[in-house]
């Protein structure tokens, strides 16, 4: 047999042992709905309870609307005009401090969203 006839065959022995290997390795799986909800719960809890209630008021990330306060760490507290504001990160502090009337506009959605939300589910 030739060299160049055996690597081809080796990888493909491999590749096939690989794939139906019983390996005691866990499998990596995207996190439960109910674990995320619990990791943010988590990181909403290192904040104080008044911050606490207005992140849940707002709930979403003014910037990030599709990312949940708490969903990237501890939300980060914001003073726009005087109101309070979270962000989810760090970039998102310097777009949400950028356009101010934006930002607040977009605050007040996302709390009636969140409200709207939560008297879906009494």
């Amino acid at each position: 047999m030739n060299i160049r006839m055996l690597i081809p065959l080796g990888l493909l022995v491999l590749t096939l042992t690989g794939c139906s290997s019983n390996s005691s390795a866990p499998a990596t799986s995207v996190p439960s709905p109910a674990s995320h909800q619990d990791e943010v719960q988590a990181e909403r809890a290192k904040l104080s309870a008044e911050d606490r209630e207005l992140v849940n008021a707002q709930e979403w990330c003014v910037v990030s609307t599709d990312e949940r306060l708490g969903s990237m760490g501890p939300p980060l507290k914001l003073d726009i005009k005087g109101q309070p504001v979270f962000v989810c990160c760090k970039s998102c502090k310097r777009k949400a401090e950028a356009d101010p009337d934006k930002t607040l506009a977009k605050v007040e959605e996302l709390k009636a969203k969140a409200k709207s939300e939560r008297d879906g589910r009494k």
